[in-house]
């Protein structure tokens, strides 16, 4: 044989006239024909090849075969194998011409090997047996019913199997016409009944009986042939005797009565193959139920379809592996990407993806993912969030940054919180596969955003996300956003958890900062924090401060011994509990949705603690908002619960923002310094708030009994300033938006003070006589008035005399004249 096809074998490995490579062939084939394993030349598709050789021009066998090809090209049917291509071919082998005829069909593999490749064991197998026969079924059913058509060889050999399970009936050598309507017909009906094996002939075959054939239905010589088939899959091997198709020990009770039925003595009473679908109690099982369900997924309505969908995730835990993974998931990954499919069948299809390879996976479930992130509906985008970590490290960083985060980047805009917060919690997956274009030009503005969010769950895993993804940011965007976020921003955030996540994401990425910003630009914030009125934050801040201080010291230390002066940044070895990905401070939000906007009611998860070995849990221990405390040393009837604490560092020249929150640097040019969360939560006017010129007036300062302090910024050179002081600045939207709310770190030069002194009260200590940029502090509990007297106070009420309010207070130190107090 494999001589035969060497002559007929071009250079490109394929028969000349065909064009179709001839790989391996299976074990076995219906008659004389042999089943070949093919590829297609022109793109390397799988296919079959069936091949067979005659002995001379008037074989009977080619005959027949060519009667073969040419009803499998014309008959088409879901569970008819489907033809693709046929050729004959001629050669001379020993001076004798053979005939070769070569057909080519879609990949499917013969019934016999593929059910013991699968070795499916009781319940199970019956199962795949039961959607097998019923796809058989349908098939002779049509052939007899609507074709008139007699197949006339039914048994295993007749069956194969394509890669998503389908059986399929082939061998259509013997098919002929059902003539029994003719009265003029005479001979044999089925003119190639000789090759029809004996075991499987009927009584009245077996006698060439066709006149009782012909009174017959059309369907009896099929039916005995459906009773062949089911002896051969129970029994697990083929039919050798007709006899032994009287030994039912193997056939299933719920099938045994139509098995009697389809194996009658008398043709014209045996069962009809479309009663058997319909009436078998064997076919109603889950299977069966399930995959019919989705082949005609679009004839049912939404109910039917949720319902169905819901139900999906746990029945696929009951049916056979196998059948689920090459049939199931195929319909349902096509009911998704085509839109038939509603967004509950999200939950198994990815149930069913997490039970194939990787390299199966990203070949049949990840394409439809990435197509999904486009869509419009908003439970879809939900789902696909929610198990972002089940298919996410699978993801090219091409389709992340070109296909998917441009659609994933629409929820930090969107108006539901919970999509928010499932966009942000995304990003710890997401990010690792952006490029840094996108990152700087695109995720941080987003965060930027988010930090200022309404929602204090939402502001706090921000927070942390920075924190986690701070490897992923180049080096000169780690300088530019990560202690301006954590600072200017969480620290002073009105929200506990907030400010305990600022800490804890500052501790996590000490490695970014060299011992200077540790000692100018992180430790005045956290010292503030000592004395916060939430414990949880207390006890983190004294515990980050205390580890920044010794990592300094331990730098120091270094260097005065020796080492490599030239390393700038702090050692991290006495923050080694702090390594590890933070955790999500507040672990959802308890928002409740109708079902045209996320498709379901949203219930809040529980929240984490950290962990003193592995930050992978966080301060917040309730996602309820409180109250932040009151300010140290301030005491103000305007205060606003929601609003961020600002708390104020003290009066050495660390603070660069002043008491009321009021900043006298450039971090008030874009309007973030004194921000009131609750105040302004929209984020159309913070960005205003960020385009638009700032204009620095002068302090207003509140009328009620207060301690006050004035801080100003004594790294800066001062400069006596003269009524009012406008401060311009604008801001590029391809700037990093964090970058405005930098504060300066401190000058280190010393300024000389002036030796005047005035009046202090309660405290008697002589204040420097001040420049425009020095601080100036006035004793506690002194009223407005007594704090403005003699000169000053009252050029004050001059200048404000008949316009109904007074001259507001000049920036920068003022001398301050007082009465004597008796008490001094």
């Amino acid at each position: 044989m494999f001589k035969f096809l060497k002559g007929v074998v071009g250079s490109g490995g394929g028969i000349k006239d065909l064009p179709y490579n001839i790989g391996e062939p299976y074990s076995s084939a219906w008659g004389s024909w042999t089943h070949y394993r093919g590829t297609s030349k022109d793109d390397n598709s799988p296919v079959s090849i069936f091949s067979l050789v005659g002995t001379s021009a008037q074989d009977g066998r080619l005959v027949a075969a060519r009667n073969g090809a040419k009803r499998l090209r014309t008959v088409r049917h879901p569970n008819i194998l489907s033809y693709i291509h046929s050729t004959e071919a001629e050669t001379i082998e020993g001076g004798v011409t053979k005939q070769t005829i070569y057909v080519v069909t879609e990949p499917v593999t013969p019934l016999a090997e593929k059910i013991k490749e699968l070795n499916l064991k009781g319940t199970q197998r019956d199962e795949f047996f039961a959607w097998g026969l019923h796809q058989v079924t349908k098939a002779v059913s049509f052939l007899n019913n609507d074709c008139k058509l007699v197949h006339g060889n039914v048994c295993v050999d007749a069956v194969v199997v394509t890669p998503t399970l389908d059986w399929k009936l082939h061998a259509f050598d013997v098919l002929s016409e059902f003539d029994g309507g003719n009265p003029a017909a005479s001979g044999p009906m089925l003119q190639y009944e000789y090759l029809v094996a004996p075991q499987y002939k009927s009584q009245e075959l077996a006698k060439n009986d066709w006149a009782t054939i012909r009174k017959s239905s059309p369907w009896a010589l099929d039916s005995w042939g459906l009773g062949c088939l089911i002896y051969e899959l129970f029994l697990g091997s083929k039919l050798t005797r007709t006899e032994d198709l009287r030994n039912t020990q193997s056939i299933p009770k719920t099938l045994l009565p139509d098995y009697q039925r389809l194996l009658g003595s008398v043709p014209s009473r045996r069962m009809n193959p479309s009663k058997l679908i319909e009436n078998s109690e064997f076919f109603q099982n889950k299977l069966v139920e399930t995959i019919q369900f989705m082949e005609v997924l679009n004839l049912k309505d939404s109910v039917e379809k949720d319902s169905f969908f819901r139900k999906l995730s746990t029945l696929i835990e009951q049916l056979p592996r196998e059948i689920v993974l090459r049939k199931l998931l195929p319909l349902l990954a096509s009911a998704l990407e085509f839109g038939s499919a509603a967004a509950p069948a999200l939950n198994p299809l990815l149930k069913m993806g997490s039970w194939l390879s990787q390299d199966d996976f990203n070949a049949k479930v990840l394409p439809t993912v990435v197509k999904l992130f486009a869509s419009t509906d908003r439970a879809i985008r939900v789902g696909l969030l929610q198990h972002i970590e089940s298919f996410g490290n699978g993801l090219s960083t091409q389709v992340v940054d070109e296909q998917i985060f441009p659609h994933v980047a629409t929820g930090f805009s969107d108006s539901s919180a919970f999509l928010r917060e499932l966009t942000l919690k995304s990003m710890l997956v997401l990010s690792q596969k952006l490029s840094q274009r996108t990152v700087t030009g695109s995720l941080l503005k987003y965060l930027s955003k988010l930090q200022v969010d309404e929602e204090p769950a939402i502001r706090t895993n921000t927070t942390i996300l920075l924190g986690n993804i701070a490897g992923h940011l180049n080096e000169a965007t780690r300088k530019r956003v990560l202690i301006n976020a954590f600072t200017v921003r969480a620290l002073r955030d009105g929200f506990a958890p907030a400010r305990g996540a600022g800490i804890m994401a500052l501790t996590a990425t000490v490695q970014y900062y060299d011992a200077t910003e540790i000692a100018t630009r992180i430790l005045p914030h956290l010292v503030v924090l000592t004395v916060d009125g939430d414990s949880d934050v207390r006890s983190k801040a004294f515990q980050a401060t205390e580890s920044f201080l010794q990592a300094i010291k331990q730098y120091y230390e270094k260097m005065s011994l020796g080492g490599d002066t030239a390393a700038s940044s702090a050692s991290a070895s006495g923050l080694s509990v702090n390594s590890g990905l933070l955790g999500w401070a507040v672990s959802s939000l308890t928002v409740t949705k109708t079902k045209a906007d996320i498709g379901a009611t949203v219930t809040s998860q529980s929240s984490e603690t950290s962990s003193p070995e592995k930050v992978s849990r966080t301060s917040a221990t309730s996602v309820s908002e409180r109250p932040p405390p009151p300010p140290v040393s301030v005491h103000t009837s305007s205060y606003q619960p929601e609003a961020p604490a600002v708390v104020s560092p003290t009066s050495d020249g660390w603070g660069d923002i002043g008491e009321n929150g009021n900043f006298n640097d450039d971090d008030d040019a874009d309007g973030w310094g004194d921000m009131g969360l609750a105040e302004e939560p929209a984020l159309a006017r913070i960005h205003a708030a960020q385009q638009r010129p700032v204009s620095v007036t002068k302090t207003q300062v509140s009328t009620t009994t207060t301690t006050v302090k004035s801080n100003v910024d004594t790294s800066r050179p001062s400069a006596p300033v003269r009524g009012h002081v406008e401060i311009r600045k604008t801001m590029d939207d391809d700037d990093d938006p964090w970058a405005s709310i930098a504060a300066p770190p401190p000058s280190s030069t010393a300024r000389p003070l002036s030796s005047a002194s005035s009046a202090s009260s309660g405290r008697g200590s002589l204040a420097p006589r001040g420049r425009a940029g020095q601080h100036v502090s006035i004793g506690q509990h002194v009223s407005l008035e007594k704090a403005l007297g003699g000169s000053g106070a009252s050029d004050a009420g001059r200048g404000g005399r008949g316009r109904g309010r007074a001259a507001p207070m000049k920036l920068g130190a003022q001398r301050v004249t007082r009465p004597p107090q008796d008490n001094v």
